[in-house]
């Protein structure tokens, strides 16, 4: 498929985005048809003005055609007015309803694209992007569809006003036209230059903003400054380098639209005195020539707008189009379920070869608590992303309430859970909203019950405006002991019947980790519960304890029952923690 064909096939995927609103696209077309023998009219009534009247000295004839001028002018700028609001309306419309619906999608796919597409693009595909498919619409298709009539009308009144003086000033045309085309891809391989390195500024920026305490940690702040820089300076250059080109074509336009009107006024003075042309022809084709250069040298320049518009177009459309989302076939919508889990014979690769988890076979009795602990690597938070249907499994089954989970659909499945992770994420807002998540069935009187129950309700009202304290981003003004209550009581609010802590208390402070303690013993009560912990004195109490070893199941069964194994792998680790933990006191 070639390039042509192929932004063509964009251009029509972008027209149909503008759809849903008819009445203005319409609209904007129709003063584009207006818009153009309008233009054109000015210069025909000033030839007639000088033809007619002036040099027969009809000052009634003259003040009519000045009046008539005046009405054109008016009338145009009136459609002018609207055809620029119109499609810049049309074209905030558009993006206004793609920006909600490139996010519905991108919060739809797989964890899979976001392990492997930096946050950085992600933001410049559903901002930048889509900011620039704007330009489509304000500088694009319909303002391009305007001046090419625009051009037809005038071309038309010169071929009629005197087609030998019409020849003439054409003759230039062939060098405006190499010129154009020559600039256009230039510029258009300059502009796609200036799109990828947008992004990759982003994406370094994201990056590195969100980890700077690492970066201050290391003191590599110099490193990552010239690694900046670099990446600035060629953002810098691919601008620098289309500036060239505007800067050698406009010129060259000057010169040739220059060229073409000495040209003009010299056969046209010639074509005066053997009467072959009107002086008033003389007058009006200086005018002429403006309206025929200015949108052949604005065409090349708004072709180049529209040519990045769909560069950026096709970029959204790669996200829009990806499939990789998680089936959601399912049609039972449990309005509470009993916690009965079943992992039948699962296997599980991220990248589809290199199994992670291998032949895993186990069930959790509703009620139960198990505890999942194994090396870095072993599965252990695999194992509960497969379970949240994050990801899906290779072979074997997993069920819930001894139905398989594809047949639960996949918000109700969710609903059911609560999940508590090790790196807390807190939203900027406040600390009502990062509980409830904007949830407006869950009641301020709720959140301070589930609060106090999780022993979380002290700090947060010490805090200046209690519930209603703003948190800034990822909440990095509270300790971390403070963001993991929250994360509790979020937990607990949306009152789920399977519950997952992933390693919540591995960063807490022995003191704080007695309250997170307590808070943990709330939350797993009477409902099924899924711990991942390093520090194996918080599990002991679990009914079933799952021992992991590179993705296979080692050890199986309560604390008592692993630690009569001899040489077992549970009774190793809780024998080293213990010795650790009597050395450190």
């Amino acid at each position: 498929m070639s390039q042509s064909k192929f932004d063509y096939q964009i251009l029509g995927r972008v027209i149909k985005l503008a759809f849903p609103f008819k009445s203005i696209l319409i609209a904007a077309c129709l003063l584009a048809i207006v818009i153009a023998p309008l233009a054109a009219l000015r210069p025909y009534l000033i030839q007639t003005m000088v033809d007619d009247y002036i040099f027969k000295f009809d000052v009634q004839g003259m003040t009519t055609i000045a009046l008539i001028i005046l009405g054109v002018l008016l009338l145009q700028t009136v459609c002018q007015y609207w055809f620029i609001f119109s499609t810049n309306y049309l074209g905030q419309s558009v993006i206004r309803d793609l920006r909600v619906k490139v996010f519905q999608h991108i919060s739809s796919l797989k964890l899979t694209y976001f392990d492997r597409t930096a946050i950085g693009t992600s933001t410049t595909r559903t901002i930048n992007d889509i900011e620039t498919i704007n330009t489509v619409f304000t500088q694009g298709a319909i303002t391009i569809i305007a001046d090419l009539l625009t051009l037809i009308a005038v071309l038309v009144l010169m071929t009629m006003t005197s087609w030998k003086l019409t020849l003439i000033c054409l003759t230039t045309m062939p060098f405006l036209i190499i010129a154009t085309y020559v600039f256009k891809e230039k510029v258009k391989a300059s502009f796609q230059r200036v799109r990828t390195q947008v992004s990759k500024l982003n994406a370094f920026l994201q990056e590195r903003i969100t980890g700077m305490r690492i970066v201050q940690i290391f003191s590599a702040e110099k490193q990552e400054a010239a690694k900046f820089k670099e990446i600035n300076y060629e953002y810098t250059q691919a601008n620098l380098d289309a500036i060239f080109y505007y800067a050698v074509f406009f010129p060259v336009v000057e010169i040739i639209s220059a060229a073409s009107l000495g040209l003009m006024v010299w056969w046209g003075a010639k074509g005066v005195i053997s009467a072959e042309v009107t002086l008033g022809a003389l007058v009006a084709f200086p005018i002429y020539l403006s309206m025929l250069f200015r949108p052949i040298r604005m065409l090349a320049d708004k072709f180049n707008t529209l040519q990045m518009g769909l560069v950026a177009s096709e970029r959204v459309f790669k996200v829009l189009d990806r499939t990789d989302k998680i089936k959601d076939e399912g049609e039972l919508t449990p309005g509470k379920l009993k916690g009965n889990i079943k992992l039948d014979k699962v296997w599980f690769a991220y990248n589809e070869k290199d199994n992670i988890l291998k032949d895993i076979s186990l069930e959790i009795k509703a009620g139960e608590t198990l505890a999942i602990v194994g090396s870095t690597g072993s599965g252990k938070t695999t194992i509960i992303n497969i379970i949240n249907r994050f990801y899906e499994i290779q072979k074997g089954k997993i069920l819930i309430d001894d139905v398989p989970i594809d047949q639960y659909k996949l918000s109700a499945l969710r609903a059911r859970m609560g999940m508590v992770l090790q790196d807390v994420f807190l939203f900027t807002g406040s600390v009502l909203e990062n509980i409830n998540l904007r949830n407006e069935d869950i009641s301020r009187e709720e959140i301070i019950e589930a609060a106090k129950m999780i022993g979380a309700h002290d700090f947060i009202s010490k805090l200046p405006n209690g519930y209603d304290h703003q948190l800034i981003e990822r909440g990095s003004t509270l300790s971390m002991g403070q963001r993991q209550l929250i994360s509790f009581v979020r937990a607990l609010v949306f009152n789920p019947d399977i519950l997952i802590l992933d390693e919540a208390t591995s960063s807490i402070d022995p003191e704080t980790e007695g309250i997170i303690q307590y808070a943990i013993e709330k939350l797993i009560d009477k409902r099924t519960s899924i711990i991942i912990a390093h520090r194996l004195s918080t599990i002991r109490h679990a009914d079933k304890i799952l021992v992991l070893d590179k993705g296979e199941i080692q050890e199986f069964g309560s604390h008592d029952e692993l630690m009569k194994i001899e040489d077992g792998h549970y009774r190793s680790l809780f024998e080293m923690q213990f010795v650790a933990t009597l050395k450190a006191s």
